[in-house]
């Protein structure tokens, strides 16, 4: 059960990893939070707790598709929409 959870995790903090190249204030700014975040949290043997962190860690991974997207449709509205039309 426990290599499970683990090959989880692992897999957690690679997308997010992934992800943060593009946040907005910086990739080794995401980094370092990212690092803090999982060693907050390295002590943790209970594997309901566990499973309740890997959940909010892709409730998290789903924000930053959001925001990511956001931008992207935000970029591509100035594009083609004048301001004058609104």
């Amino acid at each position: 059960m426990a290599n499970s959870l683990r090959g989880e995790v692992l897999n957690l903090y690679k997308n997010l990893l992934f992800l943060g190249r593009e946040y907005p204030q910086g990739a080794d700014y995401f980094r370092s939070r990212l690092k803090a975040a999982f060693l907050k949290n390295k002590d943790v043997k209970d594997p309901e707790k566990i499973k309740q962190l890997i959940a909010r860690g892709e409730f998290v991974i789903k924000e930053l598709e959001a925001l990511y997207f956001l931008r992207k449709y935000r970029a591509m509205k100035q594009r083609y929409y004048s301001d004058d039309n609104q």
